[in-house]
């Protein structure tokens, strides 16, 4: 019986826990060609301040080498912020200093040092949206790669159909013009 409401009471703490994969995909950004978090964005996501979560990591700084976790440049702050349509007009967006972000390893690493039910929950989901990421990624290379080979099979009749194809899978993978007002 105590078993059984333990697993119940587990059940039920997970599911508190949910946070939408579409929250987490949006807080996921490519610097220095990997896929990262900000310190800012996770703790939002574990439910603790920032200055905690930089706080442990700092207390435990040997478990996260520059490729799991790394402190973003001048230049590299200022494209992250440009990512944001965001109320505060200030230039520093709340910011006294350039962010850390942390590499999916690094994000690995955090379970290690933060003990919450929540982090636990958080990194589990977290981990699996960088596998779903990484399996949608592979998919589309892959038809696109049955696709050239399909198109070396088949006369010029097919070079319409092709070309829409191709036209569709590029897409995905043009840059997305900025929105708002450029000054010139």
């Amino acid at each position: 019986m105590l078993i059984l409401k333990h697993r119940l009471l587990n059940k039920k703490m997970k599911e508190t826990h949910v946070i939408p994969k579409e929250r987490i995909i949006q807080s996921i950004f490519v610097m220095r060609g990997q896929k990262v978090m900000s310190a800012r964005d996770l703790s939002v996501l574990y439910g603790v301040e920032t200055k905690a979560l930089n706080q442990a990591v700092k207390r435990n700084i040997d478990r996260f080498p520059e490729d799991f976790m790394f402190q973003l440049t001048r230049e590299e702050t200022k494209i992250w912020k440009s990512q944001f349509v965001t109320s505060n007009s200030g230039d520093k967006m709340g910011l006294r200093k350039d962010p850390i972000v942390f590499t999916e390893q690094g994000i690995l690493m955090l379970s290690s040092v933060l003990k919450s039910e929540r982090a636990i929950q958080v990194n589990i989901q977290i981990v699996r949206t960088f596998i779903k990421l990484r399996e949608m990624l592979s998919n589309y290379k892959e038809v696109k790669e049955k696709i050239e080979a399909m198109e070396k099979k088949y006369d010029q009749r097919f070079k319409v159909v092709f070309d829409t194809l191709k036209q569709l899978l590029t897409e995905e993978e043009k840059p997305k013009r900025k929105i708002g007002f450029s000054q010139k």
